[in-house]
């Protein structure tokens, strides 16, 4: 009996005897995304059982215990979680792990928390994926939507899990961010709408460093589409280009280019809006824009209905967040740039010369690709991270100023000490946070009040 969806096998009488079960689902993985899916499994009537192996967070447990929801923390028990018929796998478990493997060869399901929550879900779906923007884009698409009226939940893997907000209840649409990792697992995804950024070296130790391997992650958003639903991607994206082959689907397709005309104007469509009046800037979030405005034109929104929404769009934080002008000097906090790609967007955005706030756990980033920018750009380099070897070594006969730094708030002064008015200061990092904090949020939160603080006493100085 071959069924992946449970609830279609729970409706057979002799489910239950014929398999054996002590539960219909389990899930490993206890965080956003694992609580998230128990709870979607505990409304659907399910019995359910979930396994870390981790500690799970305190307010995660509470949830669980609310729900009346079994889980078990801090390791696996073997003989609880292979007894059941569908695994529901956090996106942040890689399929190698052995605990994984013995649900394959156990023949037991294996999907993601997205793919289980599509199965219940009754609205709508706009799908975002992306190497970088997919955030920006993500929250983009959902102010021009929610200010117009048009009620749709907003998550996936920004904010809520996809499984919790359909357990919360049924909206006309879902505007959901999604990450490869979380398209790994999927079978019958299908979102109404999918807009693919980008595609650029990440998180290649996933995919055995095969970069063809993770563009197959991205591709798997719009396999399923048929010529009703719409994929839109940036058709100037050589990541995308050199692997279009993989996009199997029939979907109608929207490839977008940056089109601006003599006037300045960003052009989509029919849709034209001055450049300087898009609230998000860069070349990067140019391309974010069109990929929003033409998915809220296909949803039904007029042309000034997405003018009057998107003037008044605010960008995540640590996305280019303008922090404070200290003394004639911008601290710009861009933390969420943890790969080269990123770094290259926020260099161009960029039109003063920037002191570069660099550095972290490296992925084995290959620098060449921004050396131009650095060349034209970076007058000096401060490095934020315990380790700034690779760093150092891909700069040291590039950038005549470059210091070693290892909390926020010398990165802060050292970056402020190096500038002048009229110069910029860019945490822009390239790199994970991992080896000094907490997540890239903790890291653009230290940034910001260590500026916050040197700006304070600057001003007393006065």
């Amino acid at each position: 009996m071959d069924c992946w969806n449970i609830t279609s096998c729970i409706d057979n009488n002799n489910f239950k005897n014929q398999i054996g079960l002590t539960k219909d689902v389990v899930i490993l993985g206890g965080g956003e995304s694992g609580v998230g899916a128990a709870l979607l499994a505990k409304k659907l009537g399910l019995s359910v059982f979930l396994s870390d192996g981790k500690q799970l967070l305190p307010a995660f447990k509470k949830e669980l215990d609310q729900a009346a929801i079994e889980y078990e923390e801090n390791g696996h028990s073997v003989d609880l979680v292979y007894n059941t018929k569908l695994l529901i796998k956090s996106p942040g478990i890689s399929d190698n792990l052995a605990v994984i493997q013995q649900f394959h060869v156990k023949q037991i399901p294996v999907i993601s928390e997205i793919e289980f929550a599509y199965k219940h879900c009754q609205g709508k779906v706009i799908a975002i994926t992306g190497s970088n923007g997919k955030s920006t884009t993500t929250k983009l698409i959902h102010h021009l939507l929610h200010e117009n009226g048009i009620d749709a939940a907003l998550g996936g893997n920004i904010g809520k899990s996809f499984a919790r907000i359909v357990a919360e209840g049924i909206h006309p649409w879902y505007v959901i961010e999604i990450s490869s990792f979380q398209l790994d697992g999927t079978k019958d995804f299908k979102p109404e709408i999918a807009v693919l950024l980008n595609i650029t070296p990440d998180h290649l130790d996933r995919y055995n460093y095969d970069f063809s391997l993770y563009a197959n992650s991205k591709f798997l958003i719009t396999k399923n589409q048929n010529k009703d639903d719409h994929f839109i991607y940036f058709g100037k994206d050589q990541g995308i280009l050199d692997h279009l082959n993989m996009a199997k689907g029939h979907a109608t397709v929207d490839a977008l280019e940056i089109k601006i005309n003599h006037k300045m104007e960003l052009v989509v469509g029919g849709f034209e809006l001055s450049i300087q009046k898009i609230p998000i800037k860069g070349e990067h979030n140019l391309i974010n824009s069109s990929c929003a405005i033409k998915t809220a034109q296909i949803v039904g929104l007029t042309n000034d209905q997405i003018k009057n929404a998107i003037v008044t769009f605010e960008n995540l934080p640590h996305r280019l967040e303008f922090v404070q002008n200290i003394k004639g000097i911008d601290f710009i906090n861009d933390s969420k740039a943890t790969n080269v790609d990123s770094v290259s967007f926020a260099l161009r955005a960029m039109d003063k010369p920037i002191i570069w706030i660099a550095g972290g756990t490296d992925k084995g980033n290959d620098y060449t690709l921004i050396e131009k920018l650095v060349d034209s750009k970076v007058k000096a380099l401060v490095c934020l991270g315990i380790n700034n070897a690779a760093l150092i070594n891909a700069f040291k006969g590039q950038i005549d100023q470059i210091a070693e730094t290892q909390s926020a708030e010398s990165a802060v002064r050292t970056a402020y000490a190096m500038a002048k008015a009229g110069d910029v200061v860019l945490l822009s990092p390239a790199c994970a946070s991992f080896d000094l904090f907490q997540n890239y949020e903790d890291r653009g939160d230290q940034f910001r009040a260590a500026v916050k603080k040197l700006g304070a006493q600057q001003s007393n100085n006065n």
